[in-house]
């Protein structure tokens, strides 16, 4: 049999073994671990819609009503009337004709990958791409080229070079999750047109923070003609759960169709849609959160500078700081938590090597105190490390 003990045991030595944090309580700037609150500077939960009253009660409501569970996928028994409703909404949300609701994320672009491209195709990635569309184009089974990061340059000699007849897709983040950069969308979007490609965007990152909440695409003035296939996720802005894919009425029924993990899927709860409504709601009607977001990245970004701990170049709410090495990225997440401060320390293999970092993520919930809080606790750990 094969042995799972030895890489275990050379994961911890080499301190890239990961542990579940069991957290209590609703998600917000602030947790319980271990039964003592901790200020949270881990969490997706970009807009602070978690916990919003409107969306819990939504949910609560949707719940009484449809049950929590739907007992069968989508073109089964699943397919529910507030599922129905919210893709009509999130396609009015895009500004796109059609949008099609996956479980995850990561479900959804192993979805379109291996409903639209094969092994005659050819699929172009950023080298800092999500490791579902990294595992999406495998699944696929086209051909894969990794192009250097945002490297507009390297991607059209790519194009360039390949061979006539092929389907091609250009796949990239929108905001990539460990650098909080945004992608050069309009160069992306010329380069692909030009030489008769497909443009995907994996908006997990931006959709509800950039665009006045409409994402990245939206943030750079771009449509569906240039980004013909846009995912977003539910699960972080939003605050609820779940992805969709936004696109053309042929691109979504093509989806229904041949996508596996739509097909062959449980359909997510409705009360999870009906929340996810509520915080589509919210998003146009409390803008303010978005405004949180910018003032609390400013000072945040200005105490880091002060301490000569510059955070990587990012006007999302995912601000990093490159330590260098895991041990001392570990150090400082841990001196960090004995502070009642959680910041996640990324390793390699999700970041590369060299390049372990804290990555600290805002959210509208969070206050400016608990900002300073958080740089003066770094304050005190980098005077400890000198």
């Amino acid at each position: 049999m094969k042995d799972l003990t030895s890489p275990l045991i050379e994961r911890h030595a080499r301190l890239l073994y990961r542990r579940r944090r069991v957290l209590d309580g609703p998600t917000g700037a602030e947790a319980v671990l271990d039964n003592r609150v901790v200020l949270n500077f881990s969490s997706n939960d970009y807009l602070g819609l978690a916990n919003h009253p409107a969306v819990v009660e939504a949910f609560v409501v949707g719940a009484r009503r449809y049950g929590v569970g739907t007992g069968g996928a989508h073109l089964l028994t699943g397919h529910r009337t507030p599922h129905h409703a919210l893709e009509e909404e999130l396609a009015a949300f895009t500004g796109r004709p059609r949008a099609l609701l996956f479980s995850t994320g990561y479900m959804a672009n192993l979805g379109v990958m291996g409903a639209l491209f094969g092994r005659h195709d050819r699929i172009y990635e950023d080298r800092f791409n999500h490791a579902s569309l990294l595992d999406a184009a495998k699944y696929a089974g086209a051909p894969l080229t990794r192009y250097l990061h945002a490297d507009t340059t390297a991607l059209e000699e790519h194009l360039r070079q390949a061979s006539l007849g092929r389907e091609q897709l250009v796949v990239t983040d929108g905001v990539f999750s460990m650098d909080g950069d945004l992608a050069p969308l309009p160069k992306l979007a010329a380069i692909a047109r030009r030489h008769g490609a497909w443009l995907m965007v994996d908006d997990a990152h931006g959709i509800g923070v950039l665009g006045e909440g409409r994402g990245t695409v939206a943030h750079y003035g771009l449509g569906i003609e240039e980004v013909p296939i846009l995912m977003g996720t539910l699960g972080k802005a939003l605050g609820t759960s779940g992805a969709f894919v936004a696109g053309t009425e042929a691109l979504i029924e093509t989806l229904i169709q041949k996508a596996r993990t739509y097909i062959y899927t449980t359909a997510t709860p409705p009360a999870v849609a009906e929340a996810t409504r509520a915080a589509l709601r919210v998003v146009d009607e409390e803008p303010w959160r978005r405004e949180q977001l910018c003032t609390l990245i400013t000072r945040l970004q200005t105490g880091l500078n002060e301490l000569h701990l510059p955070p990587l170049p990012s006007l999302t709410p995912i601000q990093p700081i490159v330590l260098g090495t895991v041990a001392r990225t570990m150090a400082v997440s841990e001196a960090l938590l004995a502070m009642n401060i959680l910041v996640s320390a990324i390793r390699p293999p999700a970041v590369p090597e060299g390049t372990a970092r804290l990555r600290i993520t805002l959210t509208a919930a969070h206050t400016l105190v608990q900002v300073d809080q958080l740089v003066e606790a770094l304050r005190q750990i980098v005077v400890q490390e000198r």
